[in-house]
């Protein structure tokens, strides 16, 4: 956050999120009951998003917000791996007008075999990975 988001007043779910986090480290055995309702008290009454970030600074994030984060990294990779993807296909759709060029007339069009292979990879790769997901979470169940 920059300083000029800390300085933003606290909504509602600001003000909850901040009781979450105390009250999972209360559960973990981060805080002491004493230091938990005093950062709760405080939590509660705060004007500023700076205010809550300064109590819940020295915590670690709940497992919810550990899990968006993941989500979050995983969609950048996925998007990363379409954006290698679009780059093989420029070489090798260029590579394929060049050699077709040579030759005086259209050859065979044969990126689509690679492209379409590593295509397929990429979105099982989408569908396996969110079934694991709902594996694990119905395993914890």
């Amino acid at each position: 956050m920059t300083d000029h988001d800390l300085s933003v007043r606290a909504s509602d779910a600001d003000r909850e999120a901040a009781c979450g986090v105390l009250g999972a480290a209360l559960a973990d055995g981060r805080l002491d009951l004493a230091e938990y309702e005093r950062r709760l008290d405080l939590a509660v009454s705060a004007g500023t998003t700076g205010e809550l970030v300064a109590l819940t600074a020295d915590l670690p994030a709940t497992p919810a917000q550990l899990a968006a984060e993941r989500k979050r990294r995983e969609l950048r990779e996925w998007v990363d791996e379409w954006w290698a993807w679009l780059g093989g296909a420029v070489i090798m759709v260029g590579i394929w007008g060049v050699s077709s060029l040579v030759a005086g007339h259209a050859q065979h069009f044969w990126p689509v075999w690679p492209l379409g292979a590593w295509a397929l990879v990429l979105l099982a790769l989408a569908f396996v990975d969110g079934d694991r997901d709902r594996s694990k979470a119905a395993a914890r169940r």
